[in-house]
């Protein structure tokens, strides 16, 4: 597939924020692919911010990824199921999203992403690039890491962990083709003007 922004926005409730109000921020803003990240949210609360979200996106021609979830994804009329080394393989979530929609698996090696490709992935998530972040990560897998996946896959690669406005060229430079950024957006001031910033970023690197 091909990314059509840098930008990877992430729709989570990190900065306090509620999922379809941010997904209007970050879409005003000119974002055009989302992920809906709702870990602790209930199935029924989920589906219904997807079906939303998704709404949304058709309007403004975006593409809307559901995290983890297959079901809701299918449920949702969602362009596409994210999924981790411990949910569903790649072709189990295909089966349930349908033909023609997009599988991203989450990666933390070389032999995980080559893996993924193997299986037909759409595209690979890599991380964590730095420390710190959402989750805190203490051992970042760090740009040479990414560089080698980079060099082991020809499928593209959403970099994803502690990356901000400032680190993103580099990660680019290393062989990302888009940045997933959660923290450095949904805790800013001005949302919006952040996710304007990494969009006009890209469209500086991209030109």
């Amino acid at each position: 597939m091909k990314f059509p922004s840098v930008y990877y926005a992430m729709v989570d409730p990190a900065g306090g924020h509620d999922p379809v109000a941010l997904a209007r921020i970050l879409l005003e803003a000119g974002a055009r692919i989302l992920q809906l990240r709702l870990k602790d949210a209930p199935s029924r609360d989920f589906l219904a911010a997807a079906r939303t979200i998704v709404g949304l996106c058709r309007a403004r021609g975006a593409l809307m990824i559901v995290n983890d979830r297959a079901d809701i994804a299918r449920l949702a009329e969602a362009d596409g199921v994210h999924v981790g080394q411990d949910d569903l393989p790649v072709a189990a979530a295909r089966a349930i999203v349908g033909a023609g929609r997009i599988v991203g698996v989450s990666t933390h090696s070389v032999e995980q992403a080559r893996t993924a490709e193997a299986q037909g992935a759409d595209y690979l998530g890599f991380g964590a690039i730095y420390s710190g972040g959402l989750k805190n990560v203490a051992n970042a897998q760090g740009l040479e890491r990414l560089r080698a996946v980079r060099s082991a896959v020809r499928i593209p690669i959403v970099a994803i962990g502690g990356i901000t406005e400032a680190t993103a060229p580099a990660v680019l430079a290393a062989g990302a083709n888009a940045v997933a950024i959660i923290s450095d957006v949904a805790r800013a001031a001005d949302p919006g003007a952040k996710a304007r910033a990494l969009i006009a970023l890209g469209a500086k690197i991209a030109g």
